[in-house]
């Protein structure tokens, strides 16, 4: 087999929506952006929100309308992809690194509250591989020390915790829609607020700081995060099947954790019980002494077997950029060194994911396989 780590699949009217608006002429801003916010606004009823050219610029915007700029700290994961840290340092703000829950891979509350000052603005909560962070608790601390709380939704679109969507507990919620999310515009962005002044700051800062009504007057510094017509088109079609993409991507994940769950070496992703995840990508964490080989060797293994995966993210204090002030995480750098993400898209079937979970077994050193 030839099995891509992801590939866009679309189920329906992606082609006649992008066509018709070539055809309109609306190829930059247009109506499938409005009908895209409106559609994907009805899940955050009493919330405002807009679109934006990447999930990475919704998390600059959010930053930018929160206020947060030089001499600020804000706290962030020390196992994520590097994007909510890069828009942190974007805005002239501090970094603080939160070690990750060793269960869940997502930031840990106890270690946030440790890493409070009297310099932390904000809090960026990251939902890794569609999981979801313990919202209540993180809830709570931004309460009590009167922080910002930022949602990094990129992984988890549709994810819920206590049947409320993942975006929904924070100050502002941020998504993205790049071509591997759950919905695929190949680039794109969202973020939703129940603040109204923050959502009408994010509007001005989205296109230039300039002010609808009068054309070239620019209210504040901006930039340009706008989303164009073509990629709303591929998103309004998509949200017209989520309902199938999603059930599509847990079957997916049930058919992997049905062929990996119990298996010596091998730990799945752990979820608190109030969580109900769209997975966006399945990811195991490998022990080496176990398979008798380190992560980076069994995907090179995997990848002769014709299967692509993708590693975990690397601890911060190994990545050059960031390495003055990056602490040695424990828990964060070791889930880093062990993670393989596995194929993960909705046209799969269960014997493709048969397939790569007899080839990871086989890799386990002297051990018999059972499949």
């Amino acid at each position: 087999m030839n099995i891509p780590f992801a590939k866009p699949v679309f189920l329906g009217k992606e082609k006649e929506y992008l066509a018709d608006a070539i055809a309109s002429g609306w190829i930059s801003d247009g109506p499938y952006v409005e009908r895209f916010e409106k559609d994907f606004l009805r899940y955050f009823e009493g919330s405002s929100g807009l679109t934006t050219s990447s999930g990475t610029t919704a998390l600059h915007l959010a930053l930018l309308a929160l206020g947060i700029g030089p001499g600020d700290e804000v706290i962030v994961p020390g196992y994520t992809f590097v994007a909510p840290v890069n828009m942190v340092l974007a805005v002239g703000a501090k970094p603080v690194y939160a070690e990750a829950d060793p269960i869940t891979w997502c930031i840990d509350p106890r270690s946030v509250e440790k890493q409070i000052t009297s310099k932390t603005k904000a809090i960026i909560a990251v939902h890794v591989y569609g999981n979801v962070c313990d919202l209540p608790s993180l809830r709570a601390i931004a309460d009590k020390y009167k922080l910002f709380l930022i949602e990094d939704v990129a992984q988890a679109a549709f994810s819920k915790y206590e049947q409320k969507y993942a975006g929904s507990f924070g100050d502002v919620g941020c998504f993205s829609f790049q071509a591997t999310k759950t919905v695929a515009m190949g680039e794109g962005g969202f973020v939703v607020t129940p603040y109204k002044n923050v959502y009408e700051k994010m509007c001005l800062i989205r296109d230039h700081g300039m002010n609808k009504e009068k054309r070239y007057w620019h209210e504040v510094i901006g930039y340009n995060f706008r989303l164009t017509n073509l990629q709303a088109a591929l998103g309004c079609a998509q949200l017209e099947h989520i309902n199938e993409i999603i059930f599509q991507r847990k079957n997916l994940y049930h058919w992997y954790r049905n062929h990996l769950a119990n298996q010596e070496g091998i730990t799945l992703q752990g979820f608190e019980t109030q969580a109900q995840p769209v997975v966006w990508s399945t990811a195991i964490k490998i022990e080496s002494t176990v398979f008798k080989k380190d992560r980076d060797q069994i995907m090179q293994l995997l990848k002769a077997a014709g299967i692509e995966t993708r590693p975990g993210f690397y601890g911060f204090h190994r990545l050059p950029p960031y390495q003055d002030g990056a602490p040695d995480l424990p828990i964060a750098g070791t889930i880093g060194e062990q993670i393989i993400l596995l194929p993960c898209f909705i046209s799969f079937k269960e014997q493709e994911v048969e397939f790569i979970c007899h080839e990871i077994k086989k890799l386990r050193a002297q051990i018999p396989i059972t499949i």
